[in-house]
C-alpha cells in the first residue's frame, strides 16, 4: 500500500483538483492508494468537502479534522502516525508537489538501495525575491551551525520507507520541524530537481512574517550555535570594557586627563544594554522550547475522522 499524507488548511478549492490529478496518476501505479487527508483547524469548508470525497470513496479516502490549527508539522505528524502503507509520501493538496514523480520516486526506491526519494525545486521562479533570498540565507546558515544537513529548495513531498517514517514518529518531541527531522533520521536519500509550480488554486497562507519565524524554530531546533554566540558575545562585551577602563586609567594618571562627555557614555549604555537583551532573547528562545516540551502537551486534538463522523 502507497499512503498518502496530505495536510490541509483552507484548500477547498485545491482539493477536488489535487484529487483528480492524484488518481489520474493512480493508474501508472501498481499500488494500493489511500488517502489520509488532516484538516488543521480549516475556517473554509476544507471539512465539508473531505465528508463528501470520503462518502464517494469509503475505501480509499480517510480524513483526519483538527480541533483547531495546530500548525502544518501537527498535520504532517498526524498523518503518519495514521498512515498504514510501506510507502509513505507526503504531498501539498495545492499541486505545487507534481503527482505525475511518483511512479519515477516508487521505482528508485524499489530498484535503488535508497530509503527514501525526495524532491527539491530547481529554480525558484514565481517566488517573491525577497523571500528566496532569505530562503537562500537561511539553507546557507543552517548548514553552516546545524547537526544536520538540509538540501536548499528541498520539499516536504518525498516517499518514504515504513522503516524510515516509523523512525520519524519514534521523535514524539513538541516544538517540531520536519525538514530537520527528515534529516537528522538519516537514511540514504535520493532528490528529484522539478520547476518551481505556482498554486492550482487559492492563496498561501506562509507570510514572510510566519516563514521567518519557521526558519527561526529550524534554526533552535538543531543548532546549539546561537546560545554560543549569546556566550562569545558577552565575553566580547566584558573584554572590551576592561580595555577601555584600562586606556581612560592610563590617561588619567599620565597627562590628567580623564575621558569625558555623556553622550558617549550614554551610546556605550545602550550598546551593551542591546547586547544583554540580544543574549537574553537568545536564551529566552531556548528556555520557551524547554518549558513547551516539559509542558508534555498533545501535539494535536482530533475532533472528527471519518470513523466517528456522524454526520
Amino acid at each position: 500500500m502507497l499512503s498518502i499524507v496530505i495536510p490541509c488548511y483552507n484548500e477547498e478549492e485545491s482539493i477536488p483538483a489535487f484529487f483528480k490529478e492524484v488518481e489520474k496518476v493512480s493508474q501508472q501505479i501498481d499500488h494500493e492508494i489511500e488517502y489520509i487527508f488532516v484538516n488543521d483547524g480549516s475556517k473554509d469548508s476544507t471539512l465539508s468537502c473531505l465528508r463528501e470525497l470520503h462518502r464517494s470513496y469509503p475505501q480509499k479516502v480517510r480524513y483526519i479534522s483538527f480541533s483547531r490549527n495546530f500548525g502544518k508539522e501537527a498535520g504532517l505528524y498526524a498523518g503518519l502516525q495514521s498512515a498504514k502503507g510501506e510507502l509513505v509520501t507526503v504531498m501539498d493538496a495545492d499541486l505545487q508537489d507534481p503527482p505525475e514523480l511518483l511512479p519515477e520516486m516508487i521505482r528508485l526506491i524499489e530498484t535503488e538501495d535508497i530509503d527514501c526519494v525526495g524532491t527539491r525545486r530547481a529554480t525558484r521562479d514565481g517566488e517573491p525575491a525577497i523571500r528566496s533570498f532569505f530562503a537562500r540565507m537561511f539553507y546557507k546558515l543552517i548548514n553552516k551551525i546545524g547537526e544536520t544537513e538540509m538540501v536548499d529548495g528541498a520539499r516536504d513531498f518525498r516517499l518514504m520507507t515504513r522503516q524510515m517514517v516509523d523512525s520519524i514518529l519514534e521523535l514524539t518531541e513538541y516544538n517540531r520541524f520536519s525538514k530537520g527531522i527528515f534529516s537528522w533520521v538519516g537514511f540514504n536519500t535520493k532528490y528529484l530537481s522539478y520547476e518551481n509550480r505556482e498554486r492550482v488554486a487559492g492563496e498561501t497562507s506562509w507570510s514572510f512574517w510566519s516563514l521567518l519565524s519557521y526558519s527561526i524554530d529550524g534554526i533552535i531546533n538543531f543548532s546549539e550555535v546561537p546560545l554560543n554566540i549569546a556566550s562569545y558575545v558577552g565575553a566580547l562585551s566584558c573584554f572590551g570594557s576592561v580595555i577601555a577602563m584600562l586606556v581612560i586609567l592610563f590617561r588619567t594618571l599620565m597627562y590628567g586627563d580623564p575621558t569625558s562627555g555623556w553622550p558617549s557614555m550614554v551610546c556605550i549604555f545602550l550598546f551593551v544594554g542591546g547586547l544583554q537583551l540580544l543574549c537574553l532573547g537568545i536564551i529566552g528562545k531556548y528556555i520557551g522550547k524547554i518549558f513547551m516540551e516539559t509542558k508534555n502537551r498533545p501535539a494535536y486534538i482530533v475532533k472528527e475522522t471519518e470513523e466517528n463522523n456522524l454526520l
